[in-house]
C-alpha cells in the first residue's frame, strides 16, 4: 500500500485530504505543523512513498511562518531527495510554484479540488 506523508495546520483541509487519500486506497501519516510532519517522516521514513506539505503553516519554531512548508521540504529532501512531494497551497502563484519546484517538489497544487490532488499523485507514483 503506497503512504502518504500529509502536513496541513488547517484542521480541516487536514481531515478532507486525509479523508480522499483513504477512500482512494492510500495509508495516511497525518500531522499538523512542519515540527510534527518532521517527527512522523523520520520515524516513517522508509514507508512514506510521497509527501503532501502545505506551503502557509507553523514554522519548526511553532510559529506561523510564511513559506514554512519549504523548510519541511528542504529537511525531507536532504534526508530522502528521491521522495516525490506535493506543496499545496490556497494559492495559486507562479513563483511560489517555481520555488518548490527547484526545491525538489514534484509539483505544486492549489487546494480545493481533492479529486484533481488524486490524479496528480497517481501520476507521479506512476512515473
Amino acid at each position: 500500500m503506497t503512504t502518504v506523508l500529509l502536513v496541513d495546520d488547517e484542521k480541516l483541509v487536514l481531515r478532507s485530504l486525509e479523508k480522499t487519500l483513504l477512500r482512494a486506497g492510500f495509508d495516511v501519516l497525518t500531522a499538523g505543523d512542519c515540527p510534527g510532519g518532521w517527527e512522523i517522516f523520520q520515524a516513517n521514513s522508509e514507508r512514506v512513498d510521497l509527501a503532501i506539505l502545505d506551503l502557509n503553516m507553523p514554522g519548526f519554531k511553532s510559529l506561523p511562518k510564511p513559506e514554512a512548508g519549504l523548510d519541511l521540504l528542504q529537511r525531507i529532501m536532504e534526508a530522502r531527495p528521491e521522495l516525490p512531494a506535493i506543496i499545496l497551497t490556497a494559492y495559486d502563484e507562479v513563483a511560489k510554484a517555481r520555488e518548490a519546484v527547484e526545491g525538489g517538489a514534484r509539483a505544486y497544487f492549489v487546494k480545493g479540488r481533492e479529486q484533481g490532488l488524486v490524479e496528480l499523485i497517481r501520476e507521479i507514483l506512476a512515473k
